[in-house]
């Protein structure tokens, strides 16, 4: 029992939660609000300190719900967060972009500095009006399920880092969230 409870923070996982969802569906759009709560491991956090940028990506997809076959998918958008520590000017830096940063041609990429670690992680961890259905995407009378998922992207991270994190949990920051959408519209 004691070896057991001396190893138990080694395999402890990152609590992750979401504090706030809203989904508001409007005649046009689906917007979806949501406050994710989590703490970075020390481990997550020396490597910022290091330099080394991590990187965050928050999914949303509207599905319409079928009873004879799989749901099927209507909206998928995703959004990718970079969180880096530059060590020059002693300054947090977030980028926040539509596709992952590795990808060619990723498009608009939107960057903010900040003083603290705490200040640019709440950035992160807030989505505000963000749209993820548009217009015709969506009957009135359907039945719809939003899947919202977050997760800290370990992909985008440098291949030594990658090989190294295997059976580590505390990189394992990962959280799913689902919402039935009223056929009504709420406004």
């Amino acid at each position: 029992m004691l070896f057991v409870s001396a190893l138990w923070p080694c395999f402890a996982q990152t609590q992750v939660e979401v504090t706030q969802f809203e989904v508001e569906r409007y005649a046009e759009e689906v917007v979806l609000n949501a406050q994710v709560q989590f703490e970075l491991s020390s481990s997550v956090e020396d490597a910022l300190l290091r330099g080394i940028p991590v990187y965050f990506r928050a999914e949303a997809e509207v599905l319409r719900e079928r009873w004879y076959w799989y749901d099927k998918s209507l909206s998928a958008v995703s959004r990718h967060y970079k969180l880096a520590y530059q060590p020059l000017t002693r300054r947090w830096r977030v980028s926040v972009s539509a596709g992952p940063s590795s990808a060619a041609g990723q498009g608009l990429a939107l960057s903010q500095s900040y003083d603290t670690l705490a200040a640019a992680m709440s950035s992160v961890k807030k989505i505000s009006r963000w749209r993820v259905a548009g217009p015709g995407e969506l009957e009135p009378t359907g039945r719809y399920r939003l899947d919202f998922r977050f997760n800290l992207d370990v992909s985008q991270l440098p291949r030594p880092f990658q090989i190294g994190l295997l059976g580590q949990t505390d990189w394992d920051i990962n959280i799913l969230r689902s919402q039935p959408l009223l056929p009504e519209f709420s406004k």
